[in-house]
């Protein structure tokens, strides 16, 4: 497939304080609702590629967080508040100024969590993916935390694919997938966003949660195990949980056949009417 058959992005820069940040908007051909995607550790915008391709009828909108992908270094230290602040500006940059779904994938599902409570009223469904409450969480391998700590992965295609299955327990045939799309974080970007989330948990306001949450998880993951996707869909009111057997951390890419018509099937249920529609409808009406 050449470059010229993908769905590429609209990419730009959206300055939220003094920080600024590389963001991206792939145009969907439908009605659908726009979708905002919380990336990963490390992990730049291009990774978000295949998922825009599968929901050919929403717009969805991501981007790199300070030091990661396009991003200019960081200015600060920020913590998930920053995070969910930054995400609601680029929102409103590209002008949705209505309720959205919004998925997180492993760090990017703690963002999420505190976007969904920072901003209850935007959000309309929620989906977490290999992803827990923080940092009160069930640990995964020490083995592959300890590489986790280090950004080599992203910048040691041969590092990647030695180690893959220690790091994601997923099998080696991901690697090449996930590298095809990543780029180098910086040192300070990647340390800074491991810092972020540092004391950070979203235990204490799960139960306020009112969306309707989509839980995913596998169960060979070797970074965040499947009880914590199991705590998150005891402690969220609306969540549903579904469990990709034999998945990695990585299973959204390497089970993507797999996941993405369940995740299509969640999105696409019939509008409720929920607060947050409540809310933006009556403003509009004013």
């Amino acid at each position: 497939m050449s470059i010229e058959d993908h769905h590429l992005p609209e990419l730009d820069f959206v300055t939220v304080g003094f920080q600024k940040l590389r963001t991206a908007v792939w145009r969907g051909k439908g009605d659908g609702r726009p979708f905002f995607f919380f990336n990963g550790i490390g992990a730049n915008l291009e990774i978000a590629q295949p998922l825009a391709e599968a929901l050919p009828d929403r717009d969805v909108v991501t981007f790199d967080l300070p030091g990661i992908g396009g991003s200019p270094g960081p200015v600060a230290p920020y913590r998930p508040w920053w995070v969910a602040h930054a995400a609601k500006s680029i929102l409103l940059h590209y002008g949705y100024d209505r309720p959205v779904d919004v998925m997180g994938v492993s760090w990017g599902g703690g963002a999420a969590q505190q976007f969904a409570f920072q901003y209850q009223k935007r959000v309309n469904r929620l989906v977490l993916c290999a992803t827990s409450p923080g940092s009160i969480m069930v640990p995964g391998k020490v083995e592959s935390l300890s590489k986790m700590a280090d950004p080599k992965r992203y910048m040691d295609r041969d590092f990647l694919a030695k180690n893959f299955k220690t790091l994601y327990g997923d099998e080696p045939e991901g690697a090449a997938q996930f590298a095809a799309r990543m780029k180098a974080p910086t040192r300070s970007g990647y340390v800074y966003q491991l810092m972020a989330m540092m004391g950070w948990t979203s235990l204490p306001f799960l139960r306020l949660l009112p969306h309707e949450t989509l839980v995913l998880a596998g169960d060979r993951d070797n970074i965040v195990p499947l009880a914590n996707a199991k705590i998150l869909n005891f402690m969220i009111p609306k969540s549903e949980l579904h469990v990709v057997e034999n998945g990695g951390h990585l299973f959204a890419l390497s089970r993507a056949k797999e996941v993405i018509p369940v995740l299509k099937t969640f999105l696409d249920r019939p509008a409720v009417n929920t607060a947050a529609s409540r809310h933006f409808a009556a403003a509009a009406a004013n």
